[in-house]
């Protein structure tokens, strides 16, 4: 039961039955990680030599737009979507540091998003998506990479369930996104042939269940289960394990019909302790350790609060909230690393139409919108 148009276009299409009418959603956030790493043998073949230095790359701002319409008035049971997702967007920079002879790393991933649910019962719902990604990889070893762009596509499927009038269950699955980098990089000087980069993002499975049936339908509980397969995707694999990661969620909705939040995710430290010779093409093994220290996947544990106002004006609903990652850190072989970071945003969503998020009614008579208390919460009429 997402709380916004973009969590259901990025995770789980069939939860788009869920939003009625027209609505449209625009967020922001801010992100600011804090990287530090210890450079302790030179890397011949890079020019690196030993240092130890903080990341001078700055924050990112990251946006995410999304749009659903529901097509009943053309007797279908289906609501499209589409959006603009943010899968990527952060790096290092080591510049500043002569003895990194320029080291700098940053993925962004931007991505379009496209599909639709379907109501297939009343209780069942399915949903596809298809999502066109341009991505750029840029830095690594100074002088010898370039930044380089490339495009590829993914799909998303999903299934939603209604168990009972308050419990929810789901499930999605994401197709693994390859992305070839040509020409990205070349060691030995002039003359030597450029090496491509291969670099994919995983599959994902994921299921989840959301469920409302305390405090007189007030509290929603969430918990979901992911396992990215990073050990068959190029580049990441070479340094990753497969990984699992839950994610859990409690909602409030008080009797102003303000939402007060919370948010708690753990995530595996996937990191290989013995790498592979190469990565994505890219050798030798020295080489690989530095690469390892620059694409760290090493915190395991993320909190999350915020609100959800609603109504701030007619039909438009506001969100606000900030999180952190828990300072972590890890060696690999010659190179360690430490990461934490804060994130903070907010959201806003326009209704045309349909059902909205806040509404709710202690004592019928009721309109549509706005079950009695005891019932659930969802962004779909009654």
């Amino acid at each position: 039961r997402p709380q916004d148009v973009q969590s259901a276009l990025a995770i789980n299409p069939a939860t788009l039955t869920q939003f009625g009418g027209t609505q449209f959603s625009f967020s922001g956030s801010w992100a600011e990680p804090t990287i530090s790493m210890n450079q302790e043998t030179p890397v011949p073949l890079a020019g690196i030599q030993p240092f130890n230095a903080k990341s001078q790359r700055p924050g990112s701002i990251v946006g995410n737009i999304g749009l659903t319409q529901e097509l009943d008035a053309l007797g279908l049971p289906v609501t499209a979507g589409m959006g603009l997702l943010t899968s990527s967007g952060l790096g290092v920079n080591y510049r500043d540091v002569i003895e990194s002879n320029g080291t700098t790393a940053e993925l962004i991933v931007i991505g379009t998003a496209m599909g639709a649910g379907v109501k297939l019962t009343e209780q069942l719902s399915a949903g596809g998506m298809l999502v066109v990604s341009t991505a750029s990889l840029d830095g690594i070893f100074s002088g010898v990479s370039a930044a380089t762009p490339d495009y590829n596509m993914r799909g998303i499927f999903g299934v939603s369930y209604d168990v009972s009038p308050t419990t929810t269950i789901g499930g999605f699955y994401r197709t693994r996104q390859q992305h070839t980098f040509a020409d990205f990089v070349r060691f030995g000087g002039q003359g030597s042939p450029f090496q491509d980069v291969r670099m994919h993002l995983p599959r994902i499975l994921g299921v989840g269940v959301a469920d409302e049936s305390l405090l007189g339908g007030r509290l929603l509980m969430a918990f979901d289960f992911s396992f990215f397969q990073w050990s068959e995707a190029d580049f990441f694999g070479s340094i990753w394990e497969d990984q699992w990661a839950v994610q859990t969620g409690l909602q409030y909705t008080g009797h102003s019909g303000i939402k007060y939040r919370m948010g708690y995710a753990w995530a595996e430290d996937v990191s290989k302790g013995v790498q592979a010779p190469d990565i994505g093409g890219i050798s030798p093994q020295r080489s690989v350790d530095y690469i390892q220290a620059l694409f760290p996947n090493i915190n395991e544990h993320r909190i999350t609060a915020g609100l959800g106002i609603p109504n701030v004006l007619p039909n438009v609903d506001v969100d606000l909230f900030a999180g952190g990652m828990f300072d972590s850190d890890k060696d690999f072989g010659d190179s360690s690393v430490s990461v934490a970071s804060y994130w903070v945003g907010f959201g806003a969503t326009w209704r045309f139409g349909g059902c909205g998020s806040g509404c709710r009614c202690d004592a019928p008579p009721c309109d549509p919108c706005c079950p009695p208390s005891g019932f659930p919460q969802m962004d779909m009429p009654y």
